[in-house]
């Protein structure tokens, strides 16, 4: 998501005639450059409808070869526009979540596609189980076996909402790709201004899922990503299934203004949803009241969120908590903490013995974790008000640790997504059952949104806790849940989906409407599920030793530490390795890059 408001509405040109703003209405050459881009477009999509599905699994095996020769220059282009100096050790996030993210989902949509062209369901060959409350689980990673090697200990699940059946759930997979001949026209993408994957992923599931052709508007942040997009995405902009523009507000007020564009996806904030679909000011009060949107077409949205990170307590070894509390600090400062799958606020149990020693923990992790600009727009502004709505929290460097005391609000900093690098504790009473039951509440009615929440559970707790664990899982109104994971990982795993719980409406819009990746294309989508392991190679072998009966209940990984740990050494080598073998393949490679992983 992105905080900067990418289209307030506006009149724009000949889009629609009486729509008050203050912004200029674009001049002649800008409105006529951006007819002849929506003409493109327009013809574009009866080219698409034209095309058989075995012929868009050839058209995207291109896409893949362009996207995996422009691999580097945009990686390192998005590490020089977020002001990472060469050989600074968080530039590997920009080859994951960039061109590692899109290839993975272009290989899973090719994968999809295939099946649905030799006339086999798009979950052929996929496992589907039962799910708590009548729900259907679809066990969607991983799916090939250099994933269960490479990302061993890491599972995820799609469920489907209550009431789908297997059977209908494998007879809807495949969602536009089942009437291929049906076009959906040309749709409006809002790119988002913090990760340069998103805007490329939202319009390939605009393609594949909708067969809607995009006119993609990118953020102001990433103009410098342009002649790169442009060179990874030719096999999609050559046949005119594919325009990118550039352009602020005024831009984007008047693309979402234009009748022949029939749809908006938007990955933003709230405040710039709202102006889209309302307006601004009184008039927008008046058109709420009303029910008289200004916005005449389908809109969906991802809009981020308050993200919580439960840790459930149990009995940690030090080494344990010292490592989770890496975890969390990972969480929040990824991306300087400028990201919608950023974790907000931490709840814990004031009643586990060692809340003090994880506290202790975090507050080093936190702190010790390397530096890095806070780049994005807006952002000194919103640390500023976190400073004023916590003037005694910890200042750690260009970082803020919240620690709510008792007695003190925790309001602001559980309805605020500050978008920058804050981090807050928050103490609820009780231990296991009790403890989970009472963090799954005030997660669901105190935290703003429902995009992504993180729980933290040691297996020896997990399994004492029994069926209460998954019905606490299931309890919690999230799109992505991640537990001993992070929830990035269910945004960078195509097979998984990304969306706001099912529920928001464009009148309290939340963290959003529908779901984006979904490489299975399935319908029907409430949440993803992610797993990961508690524990790091190789103390989940040495502590299940130490531990009789953890053994069989750990998951096992063959990560010391995850390269997107921020505290991972070897990080930005690991990340750039993973990526050009995910590109071009290559054993030689990837041991290397196997080797660098274990030095992490």
């Amino acid at each position: 998501m992105t905080q900067e408001a990418t289209a307030p509405p506006a009149s724009g040109g000949r889009a629609r005639r009486g729509s008050a703003s203050a912004l200029p209405p674009l001049d002649a050459a800008e409105q006529e450059a951006l007819d002849v881009d929506i003409a493109v477009l327009q013809q574009g999509s009866r080219t698409w409808t034209g095309l058989t599905v075995a012929q868009r699994a050839t058209l995207l095996r291109a896409l893949r070869t362009s996207v995996a020769a422009a691999a580097a220059d945009w990686a390192n282009a998005a590490a020089d526009s977020k002001q990472l100096p060469a050989g600074h050790p968080l530039r590997g996030e920009e080859w994951l979540s960039g061109p590692y993210s899109v290839l993975g989902a272009i290989d899973a949509y090719v994968d999809t596609l295939t099946k649905l062209a030799d006339g086999r369901s798009a979950l052929d060959g996929v496992d589907i189980a039962r799910a708590p409350g009548g729900r259907t689980r679809v066990r969607a990673f991983p799916l090939s076996g250099i994933d269960a090697f490479l990302l061993s200990g890491f599972s995820g699940e799609v469920w489907l909402k209550p009431g789908v059946t297997p059977r209908t759930a494998r007879t809807a997979a495949g969602l536009a790709q089942l009437t291929p001949t049906a076009s959906g026209g040309v749709g409006l993408v809002l790119g988002a201004g913090n990760i340069t994957a998103i805007p490329v992923l939202d319009v390939l599931y605009e393609l594949l899922a909708h067969n809607r052709v995009a006119l993609l508007k990118v953020n102001p942040t990433q103009d410098a990503l342009v002649p790169v997009f442009e060179r990874a995405l030719a096999p999609l902009i050559e046949p005119g299934l594919l325009r990118i523009v550039r352009g602020g507000p005024a831009v984007g007020a008047h693309l979402t203004a234009r009748r022949d564009l029939v749809h908006v996806h938007i990955t933003g904030s709230a405040a710039t949803f709202d102006a889209i679909v309302w307006g601004q000011g009184a008039a927008a009060r008046r058109r709420r009241r009303e029910n008289r949107p200004l916005l005449k077409k389908p809109i969906t949205a991802e809009l981020g969120g308050v993200s919580p990170i439960i840790v459930v307590p149990g009995e940690w070894t030090d080494a344990d908590i010292a490592f989770q509390a890496e975890h969390i600090a990972t969480m929040r400062l990824q991306n300087c903490g400028h990201n919608c799958i950023a974790g907000q606020v931490v709840l814990i149990s004031q009643d586990w013995p060692q809340a003090e020693q994880f506290r202790i923990a975090l507050r080093h992790a936190y702190a010790s974790a390397p530096e890095r600009p806070i780049w994005y727009p807006g952002s000194s502004a919103r640390m500023q008000r976190a400073e004023d709505d916590y003037p005694d929290a910890l200042q750690l460097g260009d970082r803020l640790l919240v620690e709510i005391e008792e007695g003190q609000d925790a309001s602001a900093l559980q309805s605020t997504e500050y978008f920058a690098p804050v981090l807050g504790v928050v103490e609820l009473p009780g231990t296991g059952q009790a403890f989970l039951d009472t963090a799954v509440a005030h997660a669901n009615e105190r935290l703003q949104g429902a995009l992504g929440a993180n729980v933290l559970v040691d297996p020896l707790t997990e399994r004492s806790l029994g069926s209460g664990f998954e019905r606490a899982i299931a309890q919690l109104r999230y799109g992505s849940i991640a537990i001993n994971a992070w929830t990035a990982f269910g945004f960078i795993i195509p097979t998984l989906t990304w969306g706001a719980f099912p529920g928001s409406t464009i009148e309290d819009v939340g963290s959003g409407i529908g779901v984006v990746h979904n490489a299975l294309l399935l319908d029907d989508v409430e949440r993803s599920v992610v797993r990961g392991p508690f524990r790091p190679f190789p103390r989940w072998v040495s502590d299940g030793i130490r531990r009789p009966g953890s053994l069989g209940l750990s998951r096992r990984t063959i990560l010391p530490t995850p390269p997107w740990f921020v505290t991972a050494r070897t990080g930005a080598r690991v990340s750039e390795g993973l990526t050009r073998f995910r590109a071009h393949g290559g054993v030689p490679g990837l041991v290397r890059t196997l080797l660098q992983a274990l030095r992490a």
